[in-house]
């Protein structure tokens, strides 16, 4: 299930790197794969009382009168348009109703994909940053554990910047495993590896920040062997990735080095314990700023994500080994056996 909405490109940012181009690219990519077998659905602008478990609803209420107000900056890097509140409650309201979708069936194989504008992992309750209103990701995880019925989702963040909104959002709760491979440092300089929540909290927010020209073996290493083992020990009943692609090698915004194969190994890895736990794996884009590394990164995520039928994700399994000559990320990388010490006092399973 792809989930996607006109209105994103309503959003007008103009000249800027979170811009209308972004999704126009995306969806070009994918209609030229035709839609890599996905089922295409027009996503519903979100309900005022799921969007307000996260956002209370003076906040709302502001962010749309600020909207119909017309064109400005609301801080040094999010623009807000006249179309802005209706592409933000269309695109919280996709990464519900994905979660929705995943949810309500009996295939514990599902998987979905959340594509609109604008992003969400930087937006705090109270407060729009990063190019983010509503904290997309966010909205549709607690929305699966106050209507899904759920007690633990785990959300992974492979986007270069830390998911700061996310991160706080659930930092006292257990009931969400969030985990975070960012950038360090930069923008927004919040991610420290001492991060790891607080109260009932505690132990379930992991930071795995990495130096800038950290590609494929660094990403890949942390999702094999600190997430994935980490999230085995949790068993999460829904996966949640926010997909953001900007440690993509050709990204302008950061500078870290991850290649398309390398996003498809990532998506490979969360996949596949999906398919060990028996639940759905859903995705909610988040950054990339490329046009055609980010387009390519959904393509190759998506692809992966349902098995790989499409033929996108070319390199994938000799970057995983599973072909001759690799693997290219086989013994764990130093980051990775550091965070492994670093978090076995909360997660035994990775001694």
């Amino acid at each position: 299930m792809l989930f996607c909405h006109p209105s994103s490109v309503q959003h007008d940012t103009g000249e800027h790197p979170e811009r209308a181009e972004r999704i126009v690219a995306v969806m070009d990519e994918l209609e030229r794969l035709g839609w890599l077998g996905y089922e295409r659905v027009e996503s519903p602008a979100v309900g005022r009382s799921v969007l307000e478990r996260v956002h209370p609803a003076a906040y709302v209420e502001a962010l749309e009168r600020a909207c119909a107000e017309g064109g400005r900056y609301l801080d040094a890097d999010t623009v807000i348009s006249p179309g802005s509140f209706t592409a933000a409650m269309h695109s919280a309201g996709g990464a519900v109703a994905m979660v929705e979708r995943l949810l309500s069936g009996d295939r514990a194989d599902a998987v979905g994909f959340s594509a609109h504008r604008p992003p969400g992992h930087h937006a705090l309750p109270r407060r729009p940053m990063g190019f983010c209103l509503f904290n997309n990701i966010a909205v549709a995880a607690r929305h699966a554990l106050a209507a899904g019925g759920l007690e633990r989702v785990l959300v992974v963040d492979w986007d270069v910047h830390h998911g700061n909104g996310t991160n706080d959002i659930f930092h006292d709760s257990a009931e969400v495993l969030f985990a975070s491979i960012h950038e360090w440092p930069l923008y927004p300089g919040t991610g420290a590896r001492g991060d790891i929540g607080a109260g009932e909290g505690r132990g379930y927010t992991i930071n795995l920040p990495v130096p800038g020209g950290s590609g494929d073996a660094v990403f890949v290493s942390l999702v094999r062997d600190v997430v994935v083992p980490v999230g085995r020990e949790y068993a999460p009943q829904l996966i949640l990735i926010s997909a953001g692609f900007d440690a993509h090698e050709g990204d302008p915004l950061a500078g870290c080095r991850v290649s398309d194969a390398g996003f498809g190994a990532m998506a490979r890895l969360i996949r596949d314990l999906g398919l060990e736990l028996g639940v759905p794996v859903g995705a909610v884009l988040e950054g990339g700023y490329a046009l055609g590394p980010l387009a390519r990164g959904v393509a190759v995520t998506m692809d992966v994500l349902r098995g790989g039928d499409g033929g996108v994700a070319a390199g994938v399994e000799a970057l995983l080994g599973s072909e001759e000559g690799g693997p290219a990320c086989g013994a764990p990388e130093a980051l990775a056996l550091e965070a492994r010490a670093r978090l076995r006092e909360f997660w035994p399973g990775l001694a």
